[in-house]
């Protein structure tokens, strides 16, 4: 049996649905065919963020790049618990990209895993001032009011 001669296989669910699995005999394995399609969608994601990464020029705020970056990690142990292998690979690697991306692309004068804390301190601090409405500046940098770490 080749490659080319994978079959789908109908395996009952709770309820009176079935879920199709795709047969790959030659890897000694069943998965679901949505695996490889969120798979294929984290491998774009991957080649989309790539100019971005490599862009020592690019400058993407934390307040975008640092929420990404935890849904990617959120799904790749999602996808893991669900046995979807592929797609919490794919989702581990999107992660990856935009860990990158917080770490060596925001816009502020640091780098490195830093930028995460910073930009937690940020948020804190900004609904700090939203329930009490007094302004509390940074330690280390003066940030306006109204305005994020990045």
């Amino acid at each position: 049996m080749s490659l080319t001669d994978t079959v789908f296989l109908a395996e009952p669910t709770l309820g009176s649905n079935t879920e199709k699995y795709l047969l790959v005999p030659e890897l000694g394995m069943s998965m679901m065919w949505q695996d490889l399609v969120f798979l294929a969608g984290s491998v774009l994601s991957i080649v989309f963020l790539a100019p971005t990464v490599r862009d020592v020029t690019a400058r993407i705020p934390l307040g975008s790049s640092v929420p990404s970056m935890t849904i990617g990690a959120i799904y790749a142990a999602t996808y893991a618990t669900m046995g979807m292998s592929f797609s919490a690979l794919g989702s581990f690697g999107v992660a990856t990209m935009w860990s990158l991306i917080v770490c060596y692309r925001s816009p502020g004068p640091h780098d490195g895993p830093a930028n995460v804390a910073r930009f937690a301190v940020s948020l804190l601090r900004q609904a700090h001032e939203t329930v009490t409405g007094v302004s509390t500046p940074a330690e280390d940098e003066p940030v306006a009011s109204g305005q994020s770490a990045d």
